[in-house]
This record gives C-alpha cells, sequence and structure tokens, in this order.
C-alpha cells in the first residue's frame, strides 16, 4: 500500500510521504494588444442580412467574391478596398434589410440582393450518361466565373449547396443549357438598422468605427453610443464621422469632401476609419498620405486649414502634389482642467485607449476572482501594470515613466483595489520653431 504523497494547501498531511507542489514563477503577464480592427457598417448587394461578420485583410483579397459576391478590383467593392488599405481586420454589417434572393426551377441564391441575378446554372449530361441512367454535371456560374461543379449527379438531392447558391431538395434534374437565376433585390436601408447594428458591435472588440451616414440624427446616435462605450462601459474605441463637430475626444470629424460632387459625403470614412483603427500607439497619422480611390476636394485656404484646427476637424490638404493628412486631431476643443489639449490629439488617446483596454483585459483575465486581495496580490497587479507601461516607453509611446508613480491600494471594501497611475504620452513632431543667427 502506497504511503501518503501529492499536493498540499497547509502542512496537515498525517500519513508520511512526500507533498510536492509545482508553481509557476510569478511573471508579468501583461502585454500590448494589437491594433488595426475596424467595423463599419454599409449598404450590399450580397452577404448575410442582420449579423456582424468579420473578414482578414488576407480573406478579402483571395476571396472577396464568395464573402461579398464581387471580384476585388470591382467598384462594388471600393469601401471595402479603402478601409482595408490600414486595417487588417474588419467586422461588417449589411445595412439594407428585407432584400429578396435570387432563384430559378433548381435553386435559391444563398444571399438576398441583386449579385443574385448574376448567378446561373448549367446542367449537362454526364460522360457516363444513359437514358436508363441519367448522370448530369451540375455547374454553377457567376456571370461567366465558374464557382462550383459537381459531377455525376443522378437526383437534386445528391447535390452539395454551394458558397453561392442552395440547391432545390425536390425536383428532378433536366438537361439546360443556361438558367439564370432571377429575382433578387437588395432591400433598403432603414434608420433603425443602424441601432440593429450598434447592438451588435458591444460584443466586438475593435479600435475604430465608421459611420457611413451623413444623416445628422444617424451621425449623433454614432457619437452617443461612442460615448456611452467609452465613459459608461469601458470600452474605448474611436468613430469615424463626417462633419460632426462632437467636441468629444472619441469622435472624428472628417470635414473633406471629394471633387466633383455636390453637397456632403461619407465616401471618405471607410478610409479614415482604417486609419484610425491601424496606426500604431506609437505613431500619428499626421501628414500621412492619402492612398485611395478617390479625388478629395482639398480646395482650402490656410486660414480655413487654421479654422479646421481650431473647430476639431480632420482635414486633408495638398503637399507637393500629394493628398495628405492635416494633422491627427478628433474633435474635442472644449479645454478643461480635467482635459488638457493632448485629449485632441489621436496619437495621445491611441496610448490611453491601449493602456485602458490592456489593464481591462488583463484584470479580466488573470484576477477578477482569481487573485486574493492581500498585499501580494496587490504587489502582483502593481508588477503587470509597470511591466506594460515599460513596454510602452520602450516603444515610445510614453516617455519619463516612473514605476513610484503607480500606487496600486485596497479599496473601501474587500473586493476592491484602487490604482493611481501616472503617464505622458509622446506625440510625433509637428511644427518647428528654428532661429538662425547669421554672423
Amino acid at each position: 500500500m502506497a504511503l501518503g504523497g501529492g499536493t498540499f494547501l497547509v502542512q496537515n498531511k498525517i500519513l508520511p510521504g512526500a507533498y510536492i507542489n509545482f508553481i509557476s514563477v510569478p511573471y508579468a503577464s501583461a502585454t500590448l494588444s494589437d491594433r488595426g480592427y475596424a467595423t463599419i457598417p454599409l449598404p450590399m448587394s450580397w452577404g448575410p442580412e442582420g449579423k456582424m461578420f468579420t473578414v482578414e485583410l488576407a480573406d478579402f483579397i483571395k476571396n472577396s467574391q464568395k464573402i461579398f459576391g464581387y471580384a476585388y478590383t470591382a467598384p462594388e467593392l471600393l469601401p471595402m478596398r479603402e478601409i482595408f488599405k490600414n486595417a487588417k481586420t474588419v467586422h461588417f454589417y449589411r445595412l439594407n434589410m428585407d432584400g429578396k434572393k435570387a432563384k430559378n426551377d433548381f435553386c435559391t441564391a444563398k444571399y438576398p440582393g441583386i449579385r443574385g441575378n448574376d448567378l446561373r446554372t448549367v446542367i449537362e449530361a454526364s460522360e457516363e450518361y444513359t437514358d436508363e441512367a441519367p448522370l448530369f454535371d451540375v455547374s454553377t456560374y457567376l456571370g461567366i466565373i465558374p464557382v462550383d461543379r459537381q459531377e455525376k449527379i443522378s437526383a437534386i438531392t445528391d447535390l452539395k449547396d454551394n458558397d453561392f447558391v442552395v440547391w432545390n431538395d425536390k425536383g428532378a434534374l433536366t438537361l439546360t443549357a443556361t438558367m439564370p437565376l432571377s429575382g433578387g433585390e437588395d432591400g433598403a436601408v432603414e434608420d433603425a438598422a443602424h441601432q440593429f447594428y450598434l447592438d451588435q458591435a458591444e460584443g466586438y472588440n475593435f479600435n475604430a468605427m465608421g459611420c457611413p451616414s451623413t444623416d445628422p440624427i444617424i451621425k449623433a446616435l454614432y457619437a452617443a453610443f461612442c460615448e456611452r462605450m467609452r465613459d459608461d462601459v469601458g470600452k474605448k474605441f474611436q468613430v469615424v464621422v463626417s462633419n460632426h463637430l462632437a467636441d468629444y475626444e472619441g469622435v472624428v470629424s472628417v470635414k473633406n469632401g471629394l471633387e466633383d460632387v455636390e453637397g456632403e459625403t461619407a465616401a471618405l470614412i471607410p478610409w479614415v476609419t482604417g486609419v484610425i483603427a491601424g496606426t500604431a500607439v506609437n505613431k500619428s497619422a499626421t501628414n500621412m498620405t492619402y492612398d485611395g480611390e478617390y479625388s478629395i476636394d482639398t480646395a482650402y485656404s490656410q486660414t480655413e486649414l487654421e479654422n479646421g484646427i481650431k473647430e476639431g476637424s480632420f482635414m486633408f490638404h495638398m503637399v507637393d502634389e500629394k493628398v495628405n493628412i492635416l494633422t491627427d486631431i478628433n474633435s474635442f476643443i472644449s479645454i478643461t482642467d480635467e482635459k488638457s489639449p493632448d485629449f485632441s490629439s489621436n496619437q495621445t488617446i491611441r496610448v490611453l485607449d491601449q493602456i485602458a483596454n490592456d489593464i481591462a483585459v488583463l484584470f479580466g483575465k488573470k484576477y477578477i476572482g482569481k487573485v486574493p486581495n492581500d498585499e501580494s496580490g496587490r504587489i502582483s497587479l502593481w508588477n503587470d501594470i509597470v511591466k506594460h507601461h515599460q513596454q510602452l516607453e520602450s516603444i515610445r509611446a510614453i516617455e519619463n515613466f516612473n514605476p513610484e508613480d503607480v500606487t496600486v491600494e485596497k479599496g473601501d471594501t474587500k473586493k476592491a483595489v484602487v490604482v493611481t497611475d501616472y503617464v505622458s504620452p509622446i506625440n510625433a513632431m509637428e511644427q518647428l520653431y528654428m532661429t538662425v543667427w547669421v554672423q
């Protein structure tokens, strides 16, 4: 019979034996989270209705036709190409709802929308076809492009649904040279769709959100959502809107329109959303060159550019025949004792949002319900926060960091921890003041 052994919590064992605990050496587990995550709702002619779907940059380049119904170069995918110039992951939402699916006698399009009308099926005789045992080769085309082929099919129930059509579960296959699908409709974009989108967005993580509407009420809805999520929920991101001076650090208000386009447009929102999401925590978008496909109206005087900065507008201007971002700012302009002019800098907000999001994730995964609120536990949390900030300092996102500026103390209840933290975000150089003395 074996003697005692195993692990121990307290030294209260009775049997002789070896009681051994294996515990990893404590280390600071706080790491810097990646950026480049964006979300935007858009009208589409293909794709799922009423739910968010996530697309990686590589998938967009490789599988745009399967995901959005069009080839990468198609004009219908211009907004997608714009946001992916700088974003690496995008949570999309199809705004138009209650569309109709195209269909023919054999199948129905996978998604509603007019793109389904470009689908067609071809049913040919297989090489082994006989009148006694008919076998068919069934192909699906999107325009002139074959997207699926299934050979030696004897019954329609043997067909497997593909990325574009769902086959009927009854009926007989017959030889057809080509059978187009028809009846597909996009559906309308109702105001309520924006609220449905925002409700779903609460469950996703992202650095920037794009508002594709020029309706003042809808823009105000997005701005209010952002403020609630940032200040009440603790979810830090920025929303990009056109000409909505919300006077809030979470709202980026794009002023420029397009050449030869009358009135306000939200065409630049996807590109700017990608920039806000994808710019690194230690970088600024100031003076970044626009590399999208639109012709941006930059007909502003020096005074108009200055006034734009003063009012909190995100603007583009012409520099050496290139269209560049004037300065990387948000709409915040109301300076207070609690919020300095630094809060108008998107680079500053990126640093602060990075800290807030990373520490929240760290605390949720490692500490809530797991680590005792005693001196050792609070020291562990202090170590993790310090390590995190030292990483920010090493990549030149903050400067002059002193670990002694971080304090972790017990709160008013046994479960509460109070952290006091001081950081100095770094901003990129934007202005040169130089005096040259000539002797």
